[in-house]
């Protein structure tokens, strides 16, 4: 134990006299540089989504009555069609049979009068019938077809009244809650509905953006149709972080901006196939943003000061000039876009800036033989060579 710390204490007096002897002899420090090249960045635009589905259906009763029967539960999947729900049928049954019997009547008094008028008008042509006597009994079989009509109407409504009995889901989609059981007493005219449909065979995610972004997007103009179609595929991120399969489309852009918020509404569509999306959730809109020709440097490349961003650029001297740059909005955590301040082929300092001043010398290498150095050092340290692990 007591060698061990003989040793660490020996290892400490060698670095710090290796570094006196460095800044003794005057050397520039190395310092890691890279070339400004121009590149492309898939960058990413995302905006907070409300999912819906694309239609939410509330499921009413036409009819009065007690529910006989329930067909569904609350999460079922449905079809357009299916029966959800059936009411008490006895009195609508009574009622078709009631319009049916009413139809055969009007029917046989119908095929009597004709017989009578008929009977008349040859009458009439032999003189023994008066006009008078003829016009009262076609205008009876006038009454007799006029009754006809309003018995078949009756019975076309008493059977309609018997089909909303059974009341069917208007679309595909997802059965949402229940309220009423069997027994219940519903009718047209109640304030809650039976149940929602919502339709999530395709989902709409609503969100919203600034005028400036929507500008930077539909610069150059048209007809809404053809300003939809120019507007790339986007993406929806989850509520846990995970992207959605599936792409969508932006389906509408609200003709008006918000005064209060100076946004505009937008409304994209995805499908929704193996039914992962639910109306109501969340997510985000995530739209590619794509940047030709941009120069890309390390974040650790930049300080700031006072919202300015600045960079240490190597001059033909290999003394280094501080630079302010400017950077695209969108970052991918790890790199800043420069948009201005550096052009192709500038070489600049990408570690250790903090420490550098404007106007210093430093010796520039690749970051791969810092990298390289760096190895090596700890290569020597592990293998007891102090004197050189720190050179």
């Amino acid at each position: 134990m007591k060698s061990r710390l003989i040793l660490m204490a020996g290892c400490a007096a060698m670095l710090c006299s290796c570094g006196q002897s460095n800044q003794g002899t005057g050397a520039a420090p190395e310092y890691a540089v890279i070339e400004a090249q121009a590149t492309t960045a898939n960058l990413k635009n995302s905006y907070p989504a409300t999912i819906r589905g694309k239609q939410d259906v509330e499921i009413r009763p036409m009819i009065s009555g007690f529910i006989t029967k329930l067909h569904v539960d609350e999460g079922s999947v449905v079809k357009k069609g299916q029966v959800l729900f059936t009411i008490d049928q006895v009195q609508y049954l009574a009622a078709v049979k009631t319009a049916e019997a009413a139809v055969e009547t009007a029917k046989a008094a119908l095929q009597t009068q004709e017989l009578t008028t008929q009977n008349n008008r040859e009458l009439n042509k032999r003189g023994i019938v008066s006009d008078y006597q003829l016009s009262t009994s076609e205008n009876q079989l006038a009454q007799a077809k006029a009754s006809l009509s309003q018995a078949e109407a009756s019975l076309v409504n008493a059977k309609r009244n018997l089909e909303y009995t059974e009341v069917t889901s208007p679309s595909d989609g997802i059965v949402g809650e229940i309220p009423y059981r069997i027994g219940s007493l519903v009718s047209a005219s109640m304030a809650t509905p039976l149940t929602t449909v919502a339709d999530n065979s395709e989902m709409y995610a609503y969100f919203s953006m600034t005028e400036r972004q929507l500008l930077s997007m539909v610069r150059e103009g048209g007809t809404t149709k053809e300003i939809l179609a120019k507007l790339p595929s986007i993406q929806l991120q989850l509520i846990d972080g995970s992207i959605y399969p599936d792409s969508g489309r932006v389906a509408t852009i609200s003709g008006v901006i918000d005064p209060t918020t100076g946004s505009v509404s937008m409304r994209a569509l995805f499908p929704n196939d193996h039914n992962i999306l639910r109306s109501n959730s969340t997510g985000n809109v995530i739209f590619p943003n794509p940047m030709q020709n941009v120069i890309m440097i390390p974040q650790s490349a930049t300080t700031e000061i006072q919202d300015k961003r600045f960079v240490y650029v190597v001059q033909a001297d290999n003394t280094v000039k501080n630079t302010e740059i400017k950077t695209f909005t969108l970052d991918d955590g790890k790199n800043f876009f420069v948009t201005a301040g550096l052009k192709p082929g500038d070489k600049v300092v990408v570690e250790g800036v903090q420490a550098l001043s404007d106007g210093q010398a430093i010796t520039p290498i690749t970051p791969a033989d810092k990298e390289a150095a760096y190895q090596k050092a700890l290569q020597d340290q592990r293998d007891g060579n102090i004197q050189t692990a720190f050179q």
